[in-house]
C-alpha cells in the first residue's frame, strides 16, 4: 500500500524543511554482497520527492557499521540527530525501523527529538507523526519487535556456530602451516619448507628457552618464516622475517599441538566516559575455552610439549604476576633468582644488586616492608650460590660425560638449522625461477609489452636465486668441523664437570638455564641462630636438604677496634698505603677477612670519621730510616747500629711502623763524631746489630 502524495500528516511546514534518508548496513560483508538492500534504501530518495520534498539529503556514512550495544559511535546517526535538533528536518526516511532502532537507547533518543521538533518518520510504506498517540504506539511496537527479532536471530546464529564448533567443523582462518584437504579436514601444509620452518621455531625455543631469544636468533641469522597474507583475496603464504608478536602467538597457539579451540577470548562490555564499549579480555587457557577438542588434527608438537612451552613462557614473565614467574636467564650474578621461596611467609625472594659495580647479589623476602615493616629475611648471594653450586655439581657430575657428548654433536652440527633453511629457500627460488622462465618462454615474442614484463620477472627470480646460493656458499665456507683432538677435549670437559662449573669462563646465563632445568623451587628458612636451611625440589619429585651459616652483611662485618686504633694513630702523619702496609705486617684483616690496601683504609677512615691523608705528609724535621741514611750519606745499616748502640734516639708509634728520627739528633756532636771516624778510618767503632729476623747459623 502506497501512502497518498497529499497525506494529511504532511504539512507545508514539513515540506519547507528537508527530507533525510538514513542508510545503514551492519558489516563490510553486507556492503559488498547485499547490494540489493542498498538499492532499496537509496530508492527512498525518490519516494521523498514523490511526496513533495524538494531538498533530499542522503546520509550513508554508517554503511558497514554495526549499531549494536558497545559498538563504535555512528557518525551518520549523530549527524541525523543534530540536524533534527536544529529544526532542519521535516521527515526522516529509513527502509526499516530496525535501521534506526538497533538499541532502545538510540531509538528513544530519536523519537524524543523528533517529537519535540515536529519531525515525521517514514519507512517504505507508512508515514508516522509522533504527535499522534496511535503512531507512537505503532512505532514502539515495531521497534520492540525489531529488537527482539534481532536478538533471537543473533542467538540462533551463535548457537549454530557453537554446535558446529563442538564438532570441529566451523570454518575459520587456519594458522600458517595448516590447510584443508579436499574433504575439509585440517592437515599440515604439504609444502615441506613450511613444515620444516614451523618445526624449527619450536626446536629453537626448546633450545633457547626464551621467546625473545628465539626471535633474535631468526632475525640475526636472517631465517624467514611463512605467514598468511591477504591482499584483497584469499590468504596466501609469504616468506618474511618474523616479528616478536608473530613468534609469541605461534608459541601460544594450541592448534600446533593438534587441538581445536573456539571462544578463546571473552568479549565484555565496559563503560568508558559514559559510553559502552566492547572489550576483549585475555586469552583463556585452552582447556577453559567454550570448545576444546584435543587431538583434533596432526600437531607439530605434542600436547605435553605445548604445556611445557607455556610453563617456560609464564616463568619468563618479568611482571611476576604468576606464581610460576622466575624471569628469563640473564647475566645477573644471582644464580637462584626466581627460584627461592621464603619458608616463613611463602613469598618469593627477589634479588637486588649492590656494590660499586652493582653486581653483588643479595636475596630478600619482601615481608612487611611494603607496609612500613621489615624484610622477612635476607642474605648475601655469593656464598649461597657457591654452596648451592656444590649441591648441583654433586648431582650432575655423573651426567657430565653424556652432556659433553651432546655438546660435541651440537658443535659438529652448528649452523645446520640456518643452512637447512637456506637450502630449502634455494630450492624454492630455483622452482620460481624455472616457472618464470616457462611463462616467459610461452608468450608470443611479438607481444613485447607482455614479453618484457615476463622477462623482467624472470631476471628478478634468477637474481634472488643467485643471492641465496651465494649466502649458502658463504655459510658453508665458515662451518668448522670438529677434529678428533677437539672432540677429545670436549669429552674431557664432561669428565671434570665441577671444574667447568667453577670456571670464570662459564657464563652465568648457561648456569641459570641448567639450574632451572633440574630444579623447580628452593625453600629457604632462617632459624634464630642464623642458620639457613634449604630444601631443594628437584624436577621429577625428589627433595634434598642442606644447611649453612647465613652470610654476614656488610654492616655485620665490622672492622676490629684494634685496627681502628692503629689507623687512628698512624693517620696523623702517614698515608693510607703506608697504614695498610703496617696492618698487613701485623697480620690484621678487614671485617670481611681480606688484606688491607689503601682503598680499604680510606673507606675505614670515612666510616669512622678519622682525619688523614691519602699520601704521607713529609716533615722536614722528622726523617724515616731511608731518609736519615740519605741525609747522612751512609747506609741504612749504619743508622741502625747508631740506634742500637744508643748514640742516636728514634721513635716508633707501633711495631712495624716507620722509624721517626729527628734531624737535630742526626746533627748532634756524638753522631757526627762517629760518622767522621767512619769516613776517615772506614770503621765506626760501634758493635754490630743482629737482625731480629735473621736466624742463627749455630
Amino acid at each position: 500500500m502506497r501512502t497518498p502524495a497529499h497525506s494529511h500528516k504532511i504539512t507545508p511546514e514539513h515540506l519547507a524543511r528537508k527530507a533525510v534518508v538514513y542508510l545503514r548496513q551492519s558489516s563490510e560483508r553486507q556492503v559488498k554482497e547485499n547490494t540489493e538492500s542498498q538499492r532499496l534504501q537509496y530508492a527512498l530518495g525518490a519516494r521523498a520527492r514523490d511526496l513533495g520534498w524538494q531538498e533530499v539529503d542522503t546520509i550513508d556514512l554508517d554503511l558497514g557499521r554495526s549499531a549494536g550495544l558497545g559498538a563504535a559511535p555512528r557518525e551518520g546517526f549523530e549527524r541525523l540527530i543534530a540536524a533534527v535538533a536544529l529544526g532542519e528536518v521535516g521527515i526522516v526516511f529509513s527502509r526499516e525501523v530496525s535501521r534506526l532502532s538497533r538499541t532502545d537507547k538510540d531509538w528513544c533518543h530519536l523519537l524524543e527529538v523528533c517529537q519535540v521538533f515536529g519531525t515525521l518518520i517514514g519507512d517504505a510504506e507508512q508515514i508516522y507523526d509522533l504527535a499522534l498517540m496511535d503512531d507512537q504506539l505503532v512505532l514502539g511496537i515495531k521497534a520492540t519487535l525489531s529488537i527482539v527479532e534481532l536478538k533471537v536471530l543473533k542467538l540462533r546464529l551463535l548457537q549454530g556456530m557453537e554446535e558446529k564448533a563442538r564438532r570441529g567443523e566451523l570454518q575459520r582462518l587456519l594458522p600458517v602451516g595448516y590447510v584443508r584437504d579436499g574433504t575439509g579436514q585440517v592437515v599440515k601444509d604439504p609444502d615441506q619448507r613450511v613444515q620444516e620452518a614451523i618445526a624449527l621455531v619450536f626446536r629453537k625455543f626448546r633450545e633457547l628457552a626464551s621467546g625473545r631469544q628465539t626471535f633474535l636468533w631468526f632475525r640475526t641469522h636472517g631465517v624467514e618464516l611463512p605467514a598468511n597474507k591477504s591482499w584483497g583475496g584469499p590468504p596466501r603464504v609469504v616468506w618474511q622475517l618474523p616479528t616478536n608478536a608473530f613468534l609469541q602467538n605461534l608459541l601460544r597457539n594450541p592448534a600446533y599441538a593438534g587441538a581445536y579451540v573456539w571462544g578463546r577470548r571473552e568479549v565484555r562490555m565496559a563503560l568508558e566516559h559514559g559510553t559502552l564499549r566492547k572489550r576483549q579480555g585475555r586469552l583463556r587457557r585452552a582447556e577453559d575455552c567454550r570448545v576444546f577438542l584435543r587431538d583434533h588434527h596432526a600437531g607439530y608438537i605434542t600436547w605435553e610439549q605445548f604445556e611445557e612451552h607455556l610453563h617456560i613462557l609464564r616463568g619468563n614473565n618479568m611482571k611476576g604476576d604468576s606464581e610460576e614467574s622466575v624471569g628469563p636467564a640473564r647475566a645477573g650474578q644471582g644464580l637462584l633468582a626466581g627460584l627461592l621461596r621464603c619458608g616463613r611467609c611463602g613469598r618469593k625472594l627477589h634479588v637486588r644488586y649492590w656494590g660499586k659495580r652493582g653486581t653483588a647479589a643479595r636475596y630478600l623476602c619482601q615481608g612487611a616492608f611494603g607496609g612500613g615493616g621489615e624484610y622477612c629475611q635476607g642474605f648475601g648471594g655469593r656464598l649461597v650460590d657457591a654452596r648451592f653450586g656444590q649441591e648441583l655439581v654433586a648431582v650432575l657430575s655423573p651426567l657430565g660425560l653424556r652432556a659433553s657428548l651432546a655438546a660435541a654433536e651440537r658443535l659438529s652440527a652448528r649452523d645446520q638449522d640456518q643452512r637447512h633453511a637456506l637450502a630449502r629457500k634455494l630450492e624454492q627460488a630455483g622452482y620460481e625461477a624455472q616457472r618464470a622462465f616457462e611463462q616467459y618462454n610461452a608468450v608470443d615474442p611479438r607481444n613485447r609489452l607482455v614479453a618484457a614484463e615476463l622477462e623482467r620477472r624472470w631476471n628478478a627470480k634468477i637474481e634472488e636465486r643467485d643471492q641465496v646460493r651465494a649466502a649458502l656458499a658463504e655459510l658453508d665456507g665458515t662451518v668448522q668441523i670438529l677434529g678428533e683432538r677437539e672432540r677429545e677435549q670436549i669429552l674431557a670437559l664432561g669428565a671434570r664437570f665441577p671444574a667447568v662449573w667453577a670456571s670464570e669462563h662459564c657464563p652465568v646465563e648457561l648456569k641459570k638455564r641448567i639450574l632451572r632445568t633440574v630444579v623447580d623451587e628452593v625453600i629457604v628458612n632462617q632459624d634464630d641462630t642464623g642458620l639457613l636451611r634449604f630444601v631443594i625440589h628437584w624436577t621429577g619429585g625428589a627433595h634434598t636438604e642442606f644447611e649453612m651459616t647465613r652470610p654476614r652483611s656488610g654492616r655485620e662485618q665490622k672492622t676490629a677496634l684494634e685496627d681502628i686504633e692503629v689507623i687512628r694513630q698512624l693517620a696523623v702523619r702517614y698515608g693510607d698505603e703506608a697504614i695498610a702496609l703496617v696492618l698487613n705486617k701485623l697480620g690484621r684483616r678487614t671485617g670481611k677477612g681480606k688484606r688491607w690496601n689503601a682503598e680499604r683504609v680510606r673507606t675505614a677512615r670515612s666510616t669512622y670519621t678519622i682525619p688523614g691523608h691519602s699520601r704521607t705528609v713529609p716533615d722536614p724535621e722528622i726523617l724515616t730510616l731511608v731518609r736519615a741514611a740519605k741525609h747522612c750519606r751512609v747506609s741504612q745499616g749504619t743508622i741502625m747500629r747508631l740506634v742500637s748502640s744508643g748514640v742516636l734516639p728514634k721513635h716508633q708509634i707501633l711495631p712495624w711502623a716507620p722509624w721517626e728520627i729527628r734531624r737535630a739528633d742526626l746533627d748532634s756532636p756524638e753522631v757526627q763524631q762517629v760518622l767522621t771516624r767512619l769516613r776517615e778510618t772506614g770503621k765506626s767503632g760501634l758493635r754490630g746489630v743482629p737482625s731480629i729476623n735473621q736466624q742463627t747459623l749455630f
